[in-house]
């Protein structure tokens, strides 16, 4: 074995046995196994779902400015491709994350997330400070992306959005289903779990990657000839799932996974009572609910602020509200609203505050 080959392997396998050495050191703790816990460490929404205590138990780096965390408890709920979980970050940050390891594995959750430089410092708190060892509160799982049944997919992913498809391919893959894979990027360095997916795809050619340093921005026409058969899932940067849903025929719906409002302003200004309070205040069309509300309420709950996590979910008296939320059931929405990003579709809005 030549000396950087044998240097190489012992330094693999050091960091392998300095991994379990720090799995034994966590699971002989009298702490373990985390338990899940009764109320959530922040907010009082009813969309605020009760959390449960997790463990990194692992980090690596699947790609250049690319985190993948893997965390560790107890009776963790199962999930399915599509799923995503609610990271709430040391300093009370909630973010979202795809799950994209193996929906097998109990008791083992696998994120990962890019580091967004001029982001609202989620990910940034992520990539510094969420270390193994580190003990976090998890919710979830939720799926708002899942995979349909179908004889043929056909995905598209950009960048980090491949996290909530990997799982799918394996899916679909172990199904026997048709399956075609569009992965784009920057640079092949930038695309995580490259290697992965180019071997899912390797029989028949069914994963097609497009690194716009190599070749420029993807051709999306072949879209135009999906049949009515083929389910069509995309995520990424919102430009590519524009691009997607544009080149599909007509009356064709791609299924789109989103970890950004569509728009939190805009439809009008309108009136805003605060029934127990008394108060009625304007929201204007460039403002939110939420930031009008906490002129008024300093105290209003809330987090993540693009309609993911719940916190800032408050009852409706009056009035028909403009859902943006990427959360709440059609029952839940009946009587109530996440004021961070939702609206009202007419002038008056009452809320139970």
């Amino acid at each position: 074995m030549a000396p950087r080959t044998r240097t190489l392997v012992l330094a693999a396998g050091a960091a392998l046995l300095a991994r379990r050495a720090l799995r034994r050191r966590i699971q002989g703790s009298p702490l373990w196994p985390l338990p899940a816990l009764e109320e959530p460490v922040s907010g009082r929404g009813r969309g605020a779902t009760a959390g449960r205590r997790v463990m990194v138990t692992e980090r690596t780096s699947p790609a250049e400015g690319v985190v993948q965390l893997r965390l560790e408890g107890a009776d963790l709920p199962a999930w399915e491709p599509g799923a995503h979980l609610d990271l709430v970050l040391p300093s009370g940050l909630v973010r979202q994350y795809s799950l994209c390891g193996d929906p097998a594995e109990s008791g083992t959750y696998t994120v990962a997330t890019r580091l967004i430089e001029d982001g609202r410092g989620g990910s940034r708190e992520v990539h510094e400070q969420l270390r193994e060892g580190t003990e976090l509160e998890v919710r979830g799982p939720r799926n708002r992306f899942p995979l349909v049944d179908s004889v043929s997919y056909v995905f598209v992913a950009g960048g980090i959005g491949i996290t909530p498809v990997l799982p799918m391919l394996r899916a679909a893959e172990a199904a026997g289903a048709d399956w075609k894979l569009l992965y784009c990027g920057r640079s092949r360095a930038t695309m995580p779990y490259l290697d992965e997916v180019e071997k899912l795809g390797a029989d028949g050619g069914r994963t097609t990657v497009a690194a716009e340093d190599e070749g420029g921005l993807p051709d999306l026409g072949f879209l135009a000839s999906a049949g009515a058969e083929t389910a069509v899932y995309c995520c990424g940067p919102d430009g590519l799932m524009e691009a997607v849903a544009a080149a599909l025929p007509e009356g064709r719906v791609p299924h789109l996974e989103r970890f950004a409002p569509t728009g939190t302003a805009g439809g009008g200004a309108f009136a805003l009572e605060l029934r127990r309070s008394g108060r009625t205040v304007t929201v204007p069309a460039d403002r939110t609910v939420l930031s009008v509300l906490r002129e008024e309420v300093p105290h209003v709950s809330y987090s993540c602020e693009q309609g993911f996590c719940g916190t800032c979910q408050q009852r409706v008296v009056e009035g028909e509200v403009d859902h943006r939320d990427k959360l709440l059931t059609d029952s839940e929405r009946a009587d109530s609203m996440l004021v961070c990003v939702s609206r009202c579709r007419g002038e008056r809005l009452v809320l139970d505050l």
